[in-house]
């Protein structure tokens, strides 16, 4: 989610409208259920969860949730933490692993306090049984200028993560859909085009959807909002937000995760979509993302490929309902899917944002429905067990 310059009109009452229009569940509490979406979830302790646009993998019969830790205020919006991670054997019981990714004290390190650290994403990597952390990260006092790719990695899952390094992924790299006669740099008066442009983080007028990619082929490309995706192959992408949040990109790694390997595709050109979550299944790739509208919750989009590199077509609102929670994604934000243990649970992992005191953000997570054939959807609960056999859908 881009706090850029055209977002900072949002007012709290535009921001807060999924907490007034999806309230959180009424289940009580001996009702037996186990995942109540939009609720306050604590840990073992006692302690509320605080793990922000993150993930869950499932590794040796453990599941280990990693997130951002915000604080309360508006310096909650920044890190001043790190990143945060819990374990658990069921989905529902979380046991605290502590900051397994801290901000750094020293102001010259790319992961410096009050950084912009977003979206961390965690995989195993079989061959190298390493775990590999990437993050949406902006260098502290840059606003979100910087747009990079950051990756940490640990001999654990719980950690500790090592910082490696920071980068615009894909320097040097053309991708791999565009037609030869657009692989070249910007001339002199596409360069001037392009600087008269105030890009907001959002749509703008005369998007010029074949010049930003260009611009940045030395640098290496935009990344901000992200996932990461592993295979059957075991061959992993990073799939993120590019091009001033026009266009997003799915990115193949090295074979040890830490880098991108050279070769991308663009994908929903001038779509302007963010917060990218994917899973596979039924042979075929799907993709919700959302708009690109700040803080303010929008409707998902869902979009579903034949291959990892496309092409790439949406195929409308994975969510159903009432018009009025669909049309907000009952305030909810994408973050990841979780592939479970079991091969007919996949969980919608997202979060209802907070912007005014971040730590009051919410998470929400649903498993995903799928009609004959094979299509994705979703639709609320109020609460829902992941041990037991979900009820079908009405």
């Amino acid at each position: 989610m881009q706090r850029r310059d055209f977002f900072k009109t949002l007012t709290l009452a535009t921001a807060s409208f999924a907490l007034a229009a999806c309230p959180a569940s009424s289940v009580p509490p001996e009702a037996g259920v186990s995942i109540r979406p939009g609720q306050v979830w604590r840990d073992t302790d006692g302690a509320p969860i605080n793990a922000h646009s993150g993930c869950v993998i499932f590794q040796e019969g453990v599941y280990y949730w990693f997130g951002v830790h915000c604080v309360e205020g508006d310096a909650g919006n920044s890190a001043q933490v790190g990143v945060r991670a819990y374990s658990s054997r069921d989905l529902v019981t979380w046991k605290n692993e502590g900051v397994v990714l801290a901000v750094s004290e020293d102001p010259r390190s790319p992961i410096a306090r009050d950084c912009l650290l977003e979206r961390p994403k965690v995989i195993y990597n079989e061959s190298t049984r390493r775990y590999v952390m990437w993050f949406h990260l902006e260098p502290k006092g840059q606003g979100y200028r910087g747009a990079q790719s950051a990756v940490a990695v640990a001999e654990h899952p719980a950690g500790p993560y090592r910082f490696v390094a920071s980068f615009r992924p894909d320097a040097g790299t053309w991708p791999v859909n565009t037609p030869k006669a657009l692989q070249k740099e910007l001339n002199a008066e596409e360069a001037r085009r392009l600087g008269r442009i105030h890009f907001i983080g959002g749509e703008v007028p005369d998007y010029p959807g074949d010049l930003i990619f260009r611009r940045d082929f030395r640098g290496g490309q935009m990344a901000r909002d992200m996932t990461l995706f592993v295979d059957d192959d075991q061959r992993a992408y990073q799939v993120y937000a590019s091009e001033e949040n026009g266009t997003l990109h799915v990115s193949l790694l090295s074979d040890d995760y830490l880098r991108s390997a050279g070769k991308y595709a663009r994908v929903l050109p001038g779509g302007f979509n963010e917060a990218p979550a994917v899973f596979k299944h039924g042979g075929r790739y799907w993709m919700v993302t959302s708009g690109c509208t700040g803080w303010a919750p929008n409707a998902a989009r869902l979009a579903v490929a034949d291959s990892i590199w496309g092409p790439w077509r949406q195929v409308g609102n994975p969510w159903i309902g009432e018009e009025r929670d669909t049309e907000s994604s009952f305030g909810t934000q994408s973050s990841s899917f979780l592939q479970t243990s079991r091969p007919d649970l996949v969980v919608y992992l997202a979060d209802r944002w907070h912007p005014e005191n971040p730590i009051e953000a919410r998470y929400v997570w649903l498993p995903v429905d799928f009609r004959e054939d094979g299509r994705p959807y979703l639709r609320w609960r109020d609460a829902w067990d992941p041990r037991t056999p979900l009820k079908p859908a009405p």
